[in-house]
């Protein structure tokens, strides 16, 4: 059973100024058998349906962050009372949502140099982990050059793509991780990700496979960004790794997307420059073999601005009416061993994943086989008919 007020020890679950932020999200209601839009308040959970009942409504708002500030409503539990309800097993109204409802689900992919070669690595792997130690030495032997200090697109990036094709290292990852396209791809869909305390799956498939703590932007159908929260973009290593033409099976399966807790909108004591200089934590733990990793990623690290992904994603070439989710990438790729020596790491059925940053809080979920999980059957016609009958 999970810890309803803290996650293992010293993760807070809200912000560490949550007094001041301004946190939105969905939550499931027994009584109105749907969604509700709530905001926390002095760590009180308040129903604020009345005013907006779509996240993607709130979000298109001129002014966002002053319409959840002031949006009247009905009190439902506080904030302790939620955790605890979603945590439960299984969970107990009200309990959390992913807090995105009509919003595109969209990631970015290789937006960090440590992230980029362990993608070059599985590509030259083939979805064999045994490879991947021998691989990542070789690699680092011929590339010999920082990526990290790589602008993508920059005139130096173009010249380091030519040496390296002329040396036959170039990669498909390369491509999206310093030339001038940034790899943006659809996740998940609209009301198929989960909430804080849900579990995630993965493919029964994948043997070789981890979570990606990423933080995701709340972009409205302007392309303007209004808030921040918590994302695990579960990745089936072996299955990229096979072929990237295999990216929609890698990525996108029955409860493969983990959003939340909150999104925390902007507004004058947060800011995307928070966001560029957050430091993304996350910790792994075994159900049954005391595994144990922690790492963390450091937004200050991310080879191209939040912006600039932002602009990558929509504009004359791509609109979204309803706004999207916009995972931002990861620097994080596990490399420490498990199952025996250069076998990488990899899930086990069970592992508590926890994703937290001291500016948005905590996201939690548990990890079981996506075939093994309740199917998902919350679509857009449900949806819709929850919206009528209210």
């Amino acid at each position: 059973m999970f810890s309803a007020k803290t996650i293992n020890r010293d993760i807070s679950l809200l912000p560490q100024d949550h007094e001041r932020a301004l946190l939105v999200g969905r939550v499931w209601r027994s009584e109105k058998r749907g969604p509700g839009i709530v905001v926390v308040r002095d760590r009180e959970v308040i129903d604020i349906s009345a005013t907006v009942n779509v996240m993607a409504d709130l979000l298109d708002h001129e002014n966002a962050s002053s319409l959840a500030a002031c949006a009247q409503g009905e009190t439902l539990c506080d904030i302790d009372t939620l955790f605890s309800n979603s945590l439960s097993s299984p969970a107990t109204p009200p309990y959390l949502l992913a807090p995105c409802d009509l919003q595109a689900i969209k990631a970015c992919g290789v937006t960090f140099a440590v992230s980029l070669m362990e993608r070059v690595i599985e590509e030259n792997a083939g979805g064999d982990p045994a490879r991947a130690n021998e691989l990542r030495e070789e690699l680092k032997h011929l590339i010999g050059t920082d990526l990290s200090k790589i602008v993508p697109g920059s005139d130096a990036a173009m010249t380091l793509k030519k040496e390296l094709q002329e040396r036959g290292a170039w990669s498909q990852y390369m491509e999206v991780g310093i030339g001038p396209d940034a790899e943006v791809f659809t996740k998940s869909q609209p009301l198929s990700s989960m909430g804080f305390g849900a579990s995630v799956g993965l493919h029964p498939s994948s043997h070789w496979n981890n979570p990606e703590p990423e933080i995701v932007l709340a972009v409205d159908s302007h392309g303007h960004a209004k808030g921040a929260t918590l994302g695990n973009d579960v990745n089936l290593r072996d299955v990229e790794g096979r072929s990237a033409l295999l990216l929609g099976k890698a990525k996108d399966n029955n409860a493969s997307c983990a959003i939340g807790p909150f999104i925390r909108l902007f507004d004058e004591h947060f800011s995307m420059d928070d966001v560029r200089s957050a430091l993304v934590s996350l910790r792994v733990e075994g159900k049954d073999d005391n595994f144990m990793l922690e790492d963390s990623s450091d937004m200050r690290e991310i080879s191209r601005d939040p912006e600039e992904l932002i602009a990558q994603t929509v504009g004359a070439h791509h609109q979204y009416p309803d706004g999207f989710m916009l995972f931002l990438g990861t620097m994080f790729s596990p490399i420490q061993d498990r199952d025996g020596t250069g076998q990488g790491f990899t899930h086990h059925l069970g592992d508590t994943v926890t994703i937290s940053t001291p500016g948005l809080g905590a996201l939690k979920n548990r990890v079981e086989r996506s075939d093994q999980l309740p199917p998902w059957q919350y679509g857009f016609r449900a949806w819709m008919a929850h919206q009528v009958a209210k």
